[in-house]
């Protein structure tokens, strides 16, 4: 998902933004012949994410600037921790700086956020996954983090699987339809590799849409009670998700009661940016 066309993409537009006419600071208080070297240190502890993009900051901005990745992805990481290093001329690692931290703090956030609830629920069975709540243009970025984390990712995009919500189903029903047999005929006319998921917010109408042969049914916002009961009725005759009310404080329970994925929007959407710092010392010589 996060491979190198990607990332310098993404990376050339943050630094277009960041100084779409250069770097006036820099180049008018700093001489052209000074370099810098500079570590990553880590100011909190969490799960380190996004060395590549850190690492393409610097190569797109200035060729000449070595990055060396002290910690790879995944790696759990203390306060005081070097991450990486930089080293190279003082003007191209001034200009890359800011949009190097945006990245990787950004993406060891939610890995370490992912990490966390991981943990809660390390004793079950259930994956914990994200969902299609990204910030814009960052999918990728996000995602990767949330697999460095020990999280799984859910469908990419709108066309990678058939998800019917609850919007679906309610048009459906508006129209006289039989969500069965709508399921069906979505089902017969599919690529027999898409996976089909569908959501319900109650318990009397799981039997509609198992009977439709689906891979994945979504129990949305249902009580620790009504997910117990849920996952009874399904019996195995389709993966059961949870989503909706989940937090750190909950998602151990939701876990606990048999289900076999726990998607969570919080793992993107509320990500808080850790503390990282990029220390620099620039030899004038």
């Amino acid at each position: 998902m996060l491979n190198r066309a990607t990332i310098d993409r993404v990376v050339a537009a943050a630094l277009e933004e960041d100084a779409p006419w250069g770097d006036v600071t820099s180049a008018y208080l700093i001489v052209e012949t000074a370099i810098a070297r500079a570590d990553l240190v880590a100011r909190e502890s969490g799960v380190f994410s996004g060395g590549e993009v850190f690492e393409a900051a610097f190569r797109l901005t200035d060729p000449r600037i070595d990055v060396e990745l002290v910690v790879e992805d995944s790696a759990w990481f203390e306060p005081g921790d070097v991450l990486a290093t930089v080293q190279g001329p003082a003007r191209g690692v001034l200009t890359a700086e800011r949009v190097g931290l945006n990245f990787t703090q950004r993406m060891s956030g939610v890995a370490t956020l992912t990490g966390r609830y991981v943990a809660e629920v390390a004793h079950t069975g259930a994956r914990i996954a994200d969902t299609r709540k990204t910030t814009p243009g960052l999918r990728a970025f996000e995602r990767h983090a949330v697999v460095n984390g020990g999280g799984h990712n859910h469908r990419y995009s709108l066309s990678d699987a058939v998800m019917a919500k609850d919007n679906h189903l309610a048009i459906l029903s508006r129209k006289g339809v039989s969500i069965t047999a709508a399921l069906q005929g979505a089902i017969a006319r599919l690529p027999h590799t898409t996976h089909v998921e569908v959501e319900v917010d109650r318990l009397d109408q799981i039997e509609a849409v198992l009977a439709a042969g689906v891979g994945t049914i979504m129990l949305d916002n249902f009580s620790l009670d009504d997910l117990r009961a849920g996952v009874a009725q399904v019996a195995g005759r389709a993966t059961v998700e949870a989503s909706g009310g989940v937090s750190l404080e909950t998602v151990r329970a939701i876990a606990e009661t048999g289900v076999d994925v726990i998607s969570v929007g919080a793992l993107t959407h509320s990500a808080r940016a850790l503390d990282l710092g990029l220390d620099v010392r620039i030899d004038l010589a």
